[in-house]
């Protein structure tokens, strides 16, 4: 078992109607919030009415349209009404690209470097705003973890940011703030928090608590987005989605493994980066076929092990059958769920794949990861998605 630290400071006020907390937060941290969020649907859903209504004595000061991947862009906007404002916290309502986008503003508010800069510099800032994450949608986690991920669409780039200072101090977590996401959001949504546990279970070493947990949360997924497809307003479902995002990405299931790079994320940051299209799908794409890039002799035994655990497998001699029979479960499920399996389905071919690779392995970590991933690696896993 590895060494670790753990601190998860974000507190979390979980089920319905936990909104009404919301005027103690601004107690806490100030009288002018910066309001993130997309577009209209928390309007629709009356969580904007909501907000205002609780927030009536504060200075709400609004950056909306915050898109799907978001964009530098936005960051820079919001910094400057923080100090226009003269902002005391940011409140972040939505999906996790409204959450990392405001977990940026928070950071670089707070300092002279500009956004952009302080992302590919990795930055080690020293102070942040506050951050209350609102999430309308089970995907990335981001309420209650220490990261965000923010593109540059003028050098199709899209770039991690991490600090223990832009982790939320309060989240939100209301189900039925999920209920009118549609099929293909809570699909994507799904895959992304699955990518999150696959990335934390395919390491050099994990324990056997590591391994019973994030099982048991991939199990809670596979079983519950079903569900929640049929049924949008199963309270039961969504509020397990929910709860599974939250705690797949920030550390609370593996602590102890020896955690690497995110290969697939990494590849799939170069796919989103350059096409803009939703993080999800693209992670949902690129599992199975970087599964099958990597089973060899020396992770067999791993697949078949996750086969077994996950998807019922059958014991047997034959740990690549058993490795396969996993890892085909595993493109079913995606397909199931109505996830688009191929890159020509959304309108991809192989232009760009050199460069991205070759960025992929620059920036993403690549070569440290489960299994170290080179440019041809990258280009034939691209290649096999076609």
């Amino acid at each position: 078992m590895e060494n670790f630290q753990f601190c998860i400071s974000t507190k979390v006020l979980f089920g319905k109607g936990q909104i009404e907390n919301l005027p103690q937060v601004a107690s806490e941290y100030g009288q002018s919030v910066l309001l993130v969020y997309g577009g209209g649907s928390i309007k629709r859903i009356g969580v904007y009415d909501s907000i205002k209504s609780l927030l009536a004595g504060c200075e709400v000061v609004e950056l909306s349209g915050i898109a799907p991947n978001p964009r530098i862009e936005s960051v820079r906007e919001g910094v400057k009404l923080c100090r226009e404002h003269g902002v005391d916290w940011i409140l972040a309502v939505g999906g996790g690209s409204v959450i990392d986008c405001a977990k940026v503003i928070a950071a670089a508010a707070c300092t002279d470097m500009d956004a952009w800069q302080m992302i590919v510099n990795h930055a080690a800032i020293t102070e942040a705003l506050p951050i209350c994450a609102i999430p309308t949608l089970a995907a990335t986690g981001s309420e209650t973890d220490a990261g965000a991920v923010i593109s540059n669409t003028a050098i199709n780039e899209k770039r991690s940011f991490f600090s223990p200072l832009i982790m939320p101090k309060v989240a939100i977590m209301d189900p039925t703030y999920t209920f009118t996401v549609p099929a293909s959001q809570t699909a994507a949504g799904s895959a992304d928090i699955l990518s999150h546990l696959l990335e934390q279970y395919f390491v050099p070493q994990s324990t056997f608590m590591g391994d019973l947990l994030v099982e048991g949360v991939m199990k809670t997924i596979i079983h519950y987005t079903p569900i929640a497809l049929a049924e949008p307003d199963n309270y039961e479902a969504r509020a397990q989605l929910l709860w599974g995002s939250a705690i797949a990405d920030n550390a609370t299931l593996c602590n102890g493994n020896r955690i690497c790079p995110f290969g697939v994320h990494g590849m799939e940051h170069e796919l989103s980066a350059y096409y803009d299209i939703t993080h999800g799908v693209g992670l949902a794409i690129l599992t199975p076929r970087w599964m099958r890039h990597v089973l060899s002799d020396a992770t067999v035994e791993r697949f078949a092990h996750f086969a077994q655990a996950v998807w019922g497998v059958a014991p047997s001699d034959d740990k690549y059958a058993m490795a396969h029979q996993g890892i085909d479960a595993t493109e079913r499920f995606f397909k199931s769920i109505g996830i688009p399996m191929t890159l020509t389905e959304l309108g991809i071919n192989n232009e760009h794949f050199a460069e991205m690779a070759r960025h992929a392995v620059e920036t993403e970590g690549l070569l440290y990861a489960y299994v170290p991933l080179t440019e041809e690696d990258v280009v034939a896993i691209f290649n096999d998605c076609i």
